[in-house]
């Protein structure tokens, strides 16, 4: 697939028989061309798909440019997520010491963030973008990769396409866990993933799964969520009414399974005597909390500051190769502990 060219004002200049000053002044609305010549302008530059970068774009002139991030999630949920506040404060961390710019926006779904992350890049606002979220198949891929735009992957290679990739080993870290719990003695676990088009929660649950049979395990009811905790709290209230109660449950964020430690609460269940509750991230809610969080976590500062680095490093001419950094690993805290003892 080769990538479109981005547009620039010569081209439209030279298909509309005018000079580079007068699309200017045509965009602009400033006098020095008809009315009838900046309609032919306009006309030229919406067929081509150009637009004036009218974007301060965060930069002093030395600088390298602005980075485009998009997000879809709620503002108010955005705000409460660990994982995003500390993997943002990482790429601003490697940016701003290139004097340049973290350009956010949350979207509503993936054709909103397509037809954002063009306007953006063909109006000169950003220099390149970092991808998180993907889908299977993600219409991203095809979308972006025709644009030209420069972009490195928060996702699994399988993900991906041509654009290179920097991800977490989370079926190992899935694993992981799922064999600690049965250390434990547990053998009815559940999970509470997230959403079940994300490629990430689909790694993640299919790892889980893999794991329980290799185990012998009956097979633990998974549940999906929007990674918030209302939705946290519906799917534990869910699992712990259910006729066969979970031993343990891992959950897919901090946010959530702080939100299972209030719910077990609610329902008279004591963490970890009742049910072991396992988080994912590692934040400092997970310290906080009482009983404290055991969670699977690795540096999310870190690992959004090594985005940045990639992604300045692809600007710059230079091949970059997918890979992994290191998995997630287990810190046992106190909300696991011994399988209860059941009658039955």
């Amino acid at each position: 697939m080769s990538a479109q060219r981005r547009v620039t004002i010569r081209d439209v200049a030279s298909r509309a028989g005018v000079s580079r000053a007068a699309v200017s002044l045509a965009f602009n609305n400033k006098p020095g061309v008809s009315d009838a010549t900046r309609a032919r302008i306009i006309e030229v530059a919406r067929t081509m798909g150009w637009e004036p970068n009218r974007s301060a774009r965060a930069l002093n002139r030395h600088g390298t440019g602005a980075v485009g991030l998009a997000i879809c999630r709620p503002a108010r949920q955005l705000g409460l997520e660990p994982f995003y506040m500390e993997f943002i404060s990482g790429l601003e961390s490697v940016l701003s010491a290139h004097s340049s710019a973290l350009l956010l926006r949350l979207v509503r779904d993936v054709d909103e963030e397509i037809e954002l992350q063009r306007h953006w890049w063909q109006s000169g606002q950003i220099v390149g973008s970092v991808l998180v979220d993907f889908q299977e198949r993600d219409p991203r891929v095809p979308a972006l990769s025709r644009l030209g735009l420069p972009a490195v992957a928060v996702a699994h290679p399988s993900l991906a396409g041509p654009f290179p990739a920097l991800w977490t080993d989370d079926g190992a870290a899935v694993a992981e866990a799922v064999r600690y719990l049965h250390t434990l003695g547990h053998t009815a676990i559940a999970r509470v993933g997230g959403r079940a088009e994300l490629g990430h929660s689909a790694l993640r649950g299919a790892a889980f799964e893999d794991t329980m049979a290799e185990l012998g395990l009956p097979p633990g009811r998974q549940v999906d969520t929007d990674f918030s905790g209302e939705d946290g709290a519906r799917a534990t209230r869910s699992l712990l009414a259910g006729a066969a109660r979970p031993t343990a449950i891992m959950y897919d964020n901090d946010l959530m399974a702080v939100a299972g430690i209030a719910v077990a609460s609610e329902m008279g269940l004591r963490v970890p005597h009742d049910v072991s509750l396992l988080a994912w991230d590692d934040s400092q809610l997970c310290r906080l909390t009482h009983p404290t969080l055991s969670a699977m976590g690795h540096d999310v500062h870190a690992f959004g500051a090594d985005v940045a680095r990639r992604l300045l490093a692809l600007l710059t001419g230079e091949t970059q190769p997918s890979r992994a950094v290191r998995a997630p690993a287990l810190t046992p805290r106190a909300s696991t502990g011994p399988a209860p003892h059941r009658a039955d």
